[in-house]
């Protein structure tokens, strides 16, 4: 008892400490080094555990005797988690020329013993000294320099069994290319510390290489799609470089662009549209959600909304002047079978007598306004559709037919396409909206938009990019994606390049005119996709899994860019100042219609 009395006696005396607030807020902040140091470290002969992860560090400890460009690439552009680091330490060159010496003399002196007593030559010795020779050669005219080089990789996973897998398939990468590698014994704590962004080489364990060797252990050899000209579409998400691309330097000039709903398709596309405007190209966008308005008004563009109530209307009867490689002949017959094509979409299809009934009343509706082969374009006043009516009423056989079409020229779609066209697209950028038409209208007035277009491109040559954006649409009627995918193999004659975009991937490529389009495009863009299509994706394009798994997961704006057989991984980047104009998400919407009445009311 004494004891205890005796501690309760000292605690008593003892003085009391006073502790200030501020120790105690001191003694409560996180610093960085709390936040990214792991819950928990133990260090192993061969591992080293961080939490829940196993790492292992690896280093080179022989190279051959000439090492290729982008040997180095497959580890970098490895779809793995693990950390390389590359120390590069000169050495002093006239040290290292008295080393050179004596090595020559002693592998000379091999040579000529060898000699000497009658023995075959040696390969090895041989190579050894021309090389040795070679390498102080050009030391001593300053075209080479020698280094100390340490190569470290750090890999990681989640158990000591995936990360023995993982170090034998980088090991087998590397020895195909006679590049070995060791684990770091008993050192793994300083493998790791020589790994992290401090560059403090702990494990100094170096290979003497010169300057051209050492150059193609330039860490960013990767997978790279990049040009000398055209416009930024992203980022490299394996090494950030710049993905930069001219459609127009390309084989065909096409892109096809596929995401579900909100993965930044529109985004995506509107980016590239701003920065083709740069390059002296005319953009022409046929938009079914008015997302491209606000856009078309920023850009000093032309903005046409396409519905039944509109003010604007396209006469389908228009014909193109010719070109100086055609003849009014061919431009009449051309836009005679487009005309039975959309006869075929409006009135829901048309039979074998039918479709001749229809063919043989264009003909004449042209003739009752004097337009024959032989016409001077320039100067005819194109019929409208109710004159087409009036001579399909007097043949026999079309009274089916003149019922069906009565709704567009007397009924409730009769403002719609039976007026002379008022709408030119003589601007750098033109928008023909779609979202107030109704949906069963939709397909006609795509295939009628997009036909009106195609005599427009091709009566001036000029560098424009056609975007379509939710294809689908059109991949709904025969007529009108075969028209698609006809535009896709003859733009490039008249420097067109089409983009088509769209969220119903299956919709799409189930049609048959879907697949051959994607194969006329040389750029593809696949952003997030989801669950229930990225199975048919992964065999249409070709995907690994780690691809795969890669689009399941991506964020708005990334993805996989293909040109041609090569393809990465893609993150879609906009300035300030680029976001303002195309955004389309509600909020920055709200908040920048906010500014501008605060504006407006400060200017009052």
């Amino acid at each position: 008892m004494s004891f205890f009395n005796n501690i309760f006696k000292r605690k008593e005396q003892s003085p009391i400490v006073s502790i200030l607030p501020e120790e105690i807020y001191q003694a409560g902040v996180l610093e960085l080094k709390d936040i990214i140091a792991p819950s928990a470290l133990k260090v192993s002969p061969k591992d080293l555990n961080l939490g829940e992860k196993v790492g292992r560090t690896l280093f080179v400890i022989s190279y051959p005797r000439f090492l290729q460009e982008s040997w180095f690439a497959p580890i970098i552009n490895l779809d793995k988690v693990f950390n390389i680091s590359v120390f590069i330490h000169p050495v002093d060159t006239a040290k290292i020329l008295r080393h050179f010496q004596k090595k020559v003399a002693e592998v000379q002196s091999q040579i000529s013993r060898r000699e000497e007593r009658g023995l075959v030559r040696d390969p090895a010795l041989d190579t050894a000294y021309q090389d040795l020779e070679a390498l102080r050669d050009q030391l001593m005219q300053a075209q080479e320099r020698l280094f100390d080089v340490g190569v470290y990789i750090t890999i990681f996973a989640d158990s000591e069994g995936e990360l023995d897998k993982l170090e034998s398939e980088i090991k087998s990468i590397l020895e195909s290319k006679l590049v070995y590698l060791k684990p770091a014994l008993f050192q793994q704590e300083q493998g790791f510390k020589s790994v992290l962004p401090m560059g403090d080489d702990q494990l100094s364990v170096h290979s003497k290489l010169n300057s051209s060797p050492l150059s193609s252990l330039f860490p960013f050899v990767s997978f790279d799609l990049t040009s000398d000209k055209g416009i930024l579409y992203g980022i490299n998400r394996h090494n950030s470089s710049l993905v930069l691309f001219d459609r127009f330097s390309l084989e065909n000039y096409n892109s096809v662009t596929f995401a579900v709903a909100g993965a930044g398709k529109s985004y995506c596309t509107k980016l590239e549209i701003l920065r083709t405007l740069m390059f002296d190209t005319d953009v022409i966008v046929i938009d079914p959600e008015k997302e491209y308005e606000y856009m078309a008004g920023a850009t000093g563009g032309k903005y046409f909304n396409i519905s039944l109530n509109s003010e604007h209307h396209i006469n389908p009867f228009d014909l193109p002047i010719p070109r100086e490689d055609e003849s009014a002949s061919d431009v009449l017959r051309s836009n005679i079978i487009n005309l039975v094509g959309l006869f075929r979409i409006m009135l829901g299809g048309l039979t074998q007598e039918e479709d001749a009934i229809i063919d043989r009343a264009i003909t004449e509706t042209y003739a009752l306004k004097d337009i024959t082969p032989d016409s001077d374009f320039r100067s005819v006043e194109p019929p409208l559709l109710s004159d087409f009516e009036l001579v399909l009423a007097g043949m026999e056989g079309a009274d089916s037919l003149v019922e069906r079409l009565s709704k567009y020229t007397k009924g409730t779609w009769s403002g719609f396409i039976n007026r002379p066209s008022n709408i030119d697209i003589n601007k750098k950028f033109v928008v023909f909206s779609l979202r107030d038409m109704e949906d069963e209208l939709k397909p006609v007035a795509m295939y009628l938009i997009t036909h009106y277009i195609w005599n427009a491109i091709r009566k001036n040559l000029k560098k424009r990019l056609l975007v379509i954006d939710e294809a689908w649409w059109m991949m709904k009627s025969e007529d009108t994606a075969s028209f698609l995918f006809g535009l896709a193999k003859r733009g490039r004659k008249y420097f067109l390049g089409l983009a088509t975009i769209t969220q119903d991937v299956d919709d799409f490529l189930k049609s048959p005119y879907g697949m051959p389009i994607v194969t006329n495009s040389s750029i593809q863009v696949l952003l997030k996709q989801s669950p229930a299509v990225i199975d048919y994706i992964q065999r249409t394009f070709n995907l690994t899994d780690e691809e795969k798994y890669l689009l399941l997961e991506s964020d708005v704006g990334e993805g996989i860019f293909f040109v041609g057989l090569k393809h990465v991984a893609i993150k879609i980047v906009g300035s300030y100042t680029e976001d303002q104009i195309i955004t389309t998400n509600p909020q920055q919407l709200m908040d920048i219609k906010e500014a501008k009445r605060q504006l407006e009311e400060s200017g009052k």
